[in-house]
């Protein structure tokens, strides 16, 4: 998959490689931390990478976030919670454990951004504050990963 949106983004023309890594990077599982990889391997400067993939992500969880919030915001008026299925109880109780900042930071290991976000303001967290986490998140997993391709690159050479 990602040579796939390697090939997609390289196929670009030169002066529109960034914003197929921002596309890229807006999708769910690829997210900042594989669209800046794409962004490395392709040839952007790696600043340029990391940045377009970041906003590519911020972007779509933005999304995510104020659509779930949103929807939030209208079903639960006057309706009692039902039961939750499985994977969506594993995630409260994360949610529960570590708070909007943890299950932020850590939760882009197991589950794209964009469902994190989107679960924790339907559990009833602030909307703002899941939204300031996931950015700091969403920014710290593209410089990882984007410092990582661009040594990888450099060794490589």
């Amino acid at each position: 998959m990602i040579d796939a949106l390697q090939d997609f983004a390289g196929s670009l023309p030169t002066y529109l490689q960034w914003l197929g890594v921002m596309l890229v990077a807006a999708v769910p599982f690829v997210e900042s931390y594989f669209g800046s990889v794409v962004g490395v391997l392709i040839g952007l400067p790696p600043a340029v990478a990391i940045g377009v993939a970041v906003i590519g992500n911020v972007v779509s969880m933005l999304i995510f976030v104020l659509t779930a919030h949103g929807v939030r915001s209208k079903v639960v008026a006057g309706k009692e919670a039902s039961e939750e299925s499985p994977r969506r109880e594993k995630l409260r109780r994360a949610f529960d454990k570590y708070g909007v900042a943890g299950v932020s930071i850590v939760g882009q290991t197991m589950l794209p951004s964009q469902l994190t976000s989107a679960a924790m303001v339907s559990f009833g967290a602030s909307r703002n504050a899941v939204i300031f986490w996931q950015i700091v998140s969403i920014v710290l997993w593209g410089v990882v990963f984007g410092v990582l391709a661009t040594l990888g690159v450099s060794l490589a050479r």
